[in-house]
């Protein structure tokens, strides 16, 4: 693909060729990438071309294929760094998603760390990846899980954020973006109090890296997860970062081949990171394609992609809040490009199947966050989710099948 001078949201369609698809005899309007992004033609190319002609396993061979592969490899790990704003690749660990980042830093602070009457803290808004690992590691350890509780616009209510902030706590783990609010988390703010308090912070990055640009070296959180399908590249791939001293501190979180040092039947010694974390064949083509991914996103004119999308969701949200019984869930100033909604007496459910049938492409359910939409008296919400590749006649089709959908339930 030729470099993309400027945001051409038409031209850069034509980069997803599942965008040219129609569903149920209509044209596909996605709008579901905030629980995965459609991949460019130059990720499934790069995905492909490694099996193709560069597949061999890692770090093992003297072979030329997997020289190459190991290039490959440790060239995405630096790519990877740079585009999050790490200066050392070592801390990037790789990983199935952002759901075993977080596992393995609470296995972490399971062994190293935690004690009885500590206390972990987390937010009402969590994905559940960011709230049952800490259940776990609370009941293994003695610790306690405190919870900061959000307002009714959808945001992290900060007064009580500064209350259960103590000398206590052990960790704040708290996500950038809500994926079901879409709403953009002060989390500068709350990392420097909570490092002026001694606490480490661990930040969920899922929604934020495909809609802003993430400097670490800005925020310096101490922790750092995503995953790849988010963000234009391969499912099963995702990155944990963390800072050397923690990553050290840690004890391997899988053991077996590549992540040792030297075995022995009197006793194992391991790698440094980031392999000790790093335990079998890793998801080569993943990684591969997460590089894909980000080669793609740097060709962009960030600023202004991720300026359309948030004119796709003011004109969403304007268009939906002139439906009759019609409420959006999440009202926050800032958000990224997440619209969640419901409709007084259809199911949301109903709802995503209704607009199938249209061939627009909603998420309907709880989006792994059952306590904050508990919050909010719901078991559900529709939820639409923009990506730069969307575009208006998205949104006239979104608007055109809820009014539809409206009429049809009276």
């Amino acid at each position: 693909m030729s470099e993309i001078a400027q945001f051409d949201p038409t031209r850069l369609r034509a980069d997803f060729p599942i965008l040219d698809s129609e569903v149920r005899g209509k044209p596909l309007t996605y709008l579901d990438s905030g629980a995965t992004a459609q991949k460019p033609a130059s990720v499934i190319e790069a995905v492909s071309r490694y099996y193709a002609s560069e597949n061999a396993n890692i770090h093992r061979g003297l072979h030329y294929l997997s020289e190459q592969a190991t290039d490959a490899y440790e060239s995405a790990r630096a790519s990877v760094a740079n585009f999050i704003g790490v200066p050392d690749p070592d801390e990037i660990i790789f990983a199935r998603g952002a759901t075993e980042g977080i596992n393995l830093v609470a296995h972490g602070f399971i062994e190293t760390v935690l004690k009885p009457g500590d206390e972990i803290l987390i937010s009402h808004m969590e994905h559940h990846a960011n709230i049952v690992p800490w259940q776990i590691a609370a009941e293994k350890t003695g610790a306690e899980l405190k919870v900061i509780p959000v307002t009714e616009s959808g945001e992290i209510d900060l007064k009580a954020f500064d209350e259960l902030l103590s000398e206590k706590t052990k960790l704040l783990s708290i996500v950038h973006v809500s994926n079901a609010l879409g709403t953009i988390n002060p989390v500068q703010g709350m990392i420097k109090k909570a490092q002026a308090a001694g606490v480490p912070v661990l930040l969920d990055g899922c929604q934020s890296v495909p809609h802003m640009q993430v400097n670490l070296a800005e925020l310096d959180c101490d922790f750092f997860v995503f995953s790849g399908h988010k963000l234009f590249g391969p499912t099963g791939i995702g990155v944990l970062w963390g800072k050397r001293e923690w990553l050290e501190k840690f004890p391997p979180y899988q053991s077996g081949g590549d992540m040792i040092e030297q075995v022995d039947f009197g006793g194992t010694t391991y790698k440094t990171i980031p392999a000790k974390f790093e335990a079998g064949t890793p998801h080569i083509a993943g990684v591969i394609g997460l590089a894909a991914a980000i080669d793609y996103v740097n060709q962009l004119d960030r600023q202004a992609a991720l300026a359309h999308e948030a004119a796709l969701l003011k004109a969403a949200t304007e268009a939906l809040s002139g439906v009759d019984n019609l409420r959006v869930i999440g009202t926050a100033p800032q958000k990224a490009s997440i619209l969640s909604f419901v409709i007084d007496g259809i199911h949301p459910h109903d709802i995503g199947t209704f607009l199938d049938a249209d061939g627009v492409a909603v998420r309907a359910g709880h989006h792994c966050t059952q306590p904050l939409l508990k919050r909010f008296g719901l078991p559900a919400t529709a939820r639409a989710s923009f990506a730069f590749y969307n575009n208006f006649e998205d949104v006239e089709r979104l608007a055109n099948a809820v009014k539809k959908l409206q009429r049809f339930f009276g």
